[in-house]
C-alpha cells in the first residue's frame, strides 16, 4: 500500500532512540527532521512545514510539553498534529498529554518494526485516511 510521505520534526534528546526511530521512520518512507532538543526543534520549526510533531515528553532543558506549547505559538504549527513518546504511560499522565491536543502516545521503549504503521493509524484515525493516507 503507497502512503503519503509525512514530514516528522522529531525531537529526541536520546542519540541512541533518535537513530533507532530515525531509521525506522525513514524505511517506512517519512521524511524526517530531526531535533535533540526543544530549542533546536523551536529554531528549525520556524523555516518548516512538517506534517507530524513527535515528541519525547522527558529532555533537559526544556520537555516536551513545553517545547509543544512554544510551536503552537508558530501559527503554520499551531494545529499540527502532535504524539508524545515517552516512559511516563500512567493513565494520568496520558489523560494530561491527550489534554494538551496530543493524538496520542507512544510507549517508549517503542518496536521500531510498528513504529512507523502506528503513527500513520493514530493520524489516520483522526484525520481520516484521505487526508494523510
Amino acid at each position: 500500500m503507497t502512503h503519503k510521505v509525512l514530514q516528522v520534526l522529531y525531537v529526541e534528546d536520546d542519540e541512541d532512540i533518535r537513530s533507532i526511530a530515525e531509521m525506522a521512520l525513514e524505511d517506512e518512507g517519512f521524511e524526517m527532521m530531526i531535533c535533540e532538543s526543544g530549542q533546536e526543534a523551536i529554531s528549525k520549526a520556524a523555516d518548516a512545514r512538517p506534517d507530524i510533531l513527535l515528541l519525547d515528553v522527558m529532555m533537559p532543558g526544556m520537555d516536551g510539553p513545553t517545547t509543544l506549547k512554544n510551536l503552537r505559538e508558530l501559527p503554520h504549527l499551531a494545529t499540527t498534529p502532535v504524539i508524545f513518546m515517552t516512559a511516563k504511560v500512567q493513565q494520568t499522565e496520558v489523560d494530561e498529554y491527550l489534554a494538551m491536543g496530543a493524538l496520542g502516545v507512544i510507549a517508549k521503549p517503542f518496536d521500531p518494526m510498528t513504529l512507523g504503521e502506528t503513527i500513520r493509524d493514530m493520524v489516520e484515525h483522526k484525520y481520516g485516511r484521505d487526508h494523510y493516507g
